[in-house]
């Protein structure tokens, strides 16, 4: 669900809503309660990325072309699957 900015035409409240995407816009102002209240188009929130994270090291090649990662250190290749097509260690 995104945050939406509005600002009141009237009185120039300037708020934020978490609302569903297919909500209708807020037309009521929370401040003045008058019907002119505008959405603002603004650049939203950023993209967030949770877990362990991504740099910029990962699965890059040395300059002989070879993967620096190892293989066998896959966690696709523990177990019954000795690797995979997609892996770039193989």
């Amino acid at each position: 669900m995104p945050t939406y900015e509005y600002e009141c035409q009237s009185c120039g409240h300037k708020f934020e809503k978490f609302q569903y995407m297919t909500e209708q816009p807020v037309k009521v102002c929370p401040a003045c309660h008058k019907h002119s209240v505008k959405r603002l188009i603004g650049s939203g929130a950023g993209i967030i990325f949770k877990g362990s994270g991504f740099y910029a090291t990962d699965y890059r090649k040395d300059k002989t072309g070879k993967s620096k990662i190892k293989p066998g250190s896959c966690p696709a290749s523990k177990g019954d699957n000795p690797g995979c097509s997609n892996c770039p260690a193989h």
